[in-house]
């Protein structure tokens, strides 16, 4: 899998004691499990071995559970996948997920990273979930950065 265009490098982190939570959808299920094995494997080599997981139906269904996540943990990650079909519910649908985890990372001060791939065709997806064959491995991008923004945030507060 060679990194697509733009997609910054992320470094080994060491977030071994945060505590880090998933929540992956299961419609599209080859799609979110690479998507959570991506996840999984970032959070491993960044020295969480056991972060929460928790699955839900549908990518409507994230951003309450990932407000109740805050709760509990210092990062939350959102996999899901919304694939536009002929009515205009896609639009709905990514509207009032990316809108619903902003407001939840925004009131609880805690990164909630967006790995809820919006695409037209399931290729797209598909070469974005992390497979063998895919150009991206979006689960991971978004534990990276949710880890990366939880690392952050730790150190801005331990500096006031």
């Amino acid at each position: 899998m060679s990194p697509a265009a733009g997609v910054p490098d992320f470094p080994p982190l060491d977030a071994s004691g945060l505590r880090l939570a998933i929540v992956a959808s299961t419609w599209h299920t080859e799609i979110c499990d690479a998507l959570l094995a991506g996840a999984r494997k970032v959070a491993s080599e960044s020295g969480i071995d056991d972060p929460t997981v928790v699955r839900v139906i549908g990518a409507i269904e994230i951003p309450v559970v990932a407000q109740e996540l805050t709760r509990n943990h210092d990062a939350v990650v959102a996999l899901g996948v919304v694939i536009r079909g002929q009515t205009p519910h896609f639009d709905y649908v990514c509207d009032a997920v990316t809108q619903g985890l902003t407001r939840v990372s925004l009131d609880s001060s805690t990164p909630v990273a967006n790995g809820v791939l919006t695409t037209d065709t399931e290729e797209q997806a598909l070469d974005r979930a992390g497979l063998p064959e895919s150009a991206e491995d979006k689960g991971a991008q978004a534990t990276g950065a949710a880890l990366q923004t939880a690392l952050t945030l730790r150190d801005l507060r331990a500096r006031s």
